[in-house]
């Protein structure tokens, strides 16, 4: 995965932003619930029942812990799993400096004690408030055979992204004030060539139109735009057969229906003065007067200079 430099002081929409910074130091994991947020007096150091109460206090090691983006692991531990068994729990920091609500997803890793990867757990912690600090407790999951049992392991923030809650892409609950839930897919990776949708729904209640290509500006680990890569229309541009290319044509959608876009591109390393971009924001305008969305669809662009955008095209029923 790929690790984000420290932050600078960015720029978005012409309102200053400060990065991701603090740390609440704790000695405790607080309660076993994965993504469950730890608040009011610290519980005792166990992140669950039957957890070994010594080993939650051991803080890892900054070798193993290093902070990413203001966000750190503070305490480990051992949580309660299914039947009984125990599993690796971590308690990790992260404070709001931002001027407005900020919502996060985090990526924290969890290590053997001889440094081996064990599993890794998403973590999204919804609509911080400005200056607001929260502790969150996470549990391992998805560990392999013989670390099943496994009642602590060191554990250290792989990845953390951010973005105004307002701009948060929704793929499910209520539906947003502008009546459409925008988001991004995984993507698709083979021989250097990157596919990534991007998915609209009509949550509400009226006929939704869309006439062309999405809107993009992309976005590098700062929030700063992106200004050294062209954006074209087609995907067809890139490489051909991905499902993003063809014409714009008029979509409506209903209540409940979809449409999709495609963003390509390949991620060839070539020399040059220049040096590869790796950017993993892009805010999104579906149409014309819509309110922008950010997604992160991880662009690794190399040296390329160029990302491919499709237009909207209705789901199939």
């Amino acid at each position: 995965m790929r690790r984000t430099r420290p932050h600078r002081r960015t720029r978005l929409d012409g309102l200053t932003l400060p990065a991701v910074a603090g740390l609440l130091l704790l000695t405790a994991c607080g309660t076993e619930q994965r993504g469950a947020e730890a608040t009011g007096t610290p519980s005792p150091p166990a992140c669950g029942p039957g957890s070994d109460p010594s080993a939650s206090a051991a803080v890892p090691t900054a070798s193993l812990a290093p902070d990413q983006d203001g966000v750190s692991v503070v305490g480990t531990g051992g949580g309660a799993g299914p039947g009984g068994s125990a599993r690796p729990c971590a308690v990790y920091s992260l404070t709001n400096r931002e001027g407005w609500p900020f919502t996060y997803v985090v990526t924290v890793g969890f290590l053997s004690e001889s440094g081996q990867a064990l599993s890794n757990v998403e973590d999204t912690v919804e609509t911080v408030a400005p200056g607001r600090t929260v502790r969150r407790t996470v549990t391992a999951s998805g560990l392999p055979p013989d670390a099943v049992g496994t009642a602590t392991a060191k554990a250290r923030i792989e990845k953390v992204r951010g973005f105004p809650t307002a701009e948060a892409p929704s793929e499910g609950g209520t539906c947003p004030p502008g009546g459409v839930r925008v988001y991004a897919d995984d993507g698709d990776a083979a021989m250097g060539l990157r596919v990534v949708g991007l998915h609209l729904e009509n949550c509400g209640t009226r006929p939704y139109r869309l006439n062309g290509y999405p809107r993009i500006e992309i976005r590098d680990e700062g929030h700063d735009r992106v200004g050294s890569v062209s954006i074209v229309q087609g995907g067809e541009a890139i490489a051909g057969g991905t499902g993003a290319d063809g014409p714009p044509r008029p979509v409506e959608l209903r209540p409940g229906e979809r449409a999709h876009a495609g963003l390509v591109w390949r991620n060839t390393v070539e020399g040059g003065v220049d040096g590869p971009v790796n950017a993993p924001y892009a805010r999104v305008w579906a149409k014309p007067g819509a309110a922008p969305v950010t997604v992160t669809p991880e662009l690794d662009l190399g040296t390329t200079g160029k990302l491919g955008v499709g237009p909207w095209k209705k789901d199939e029923e």
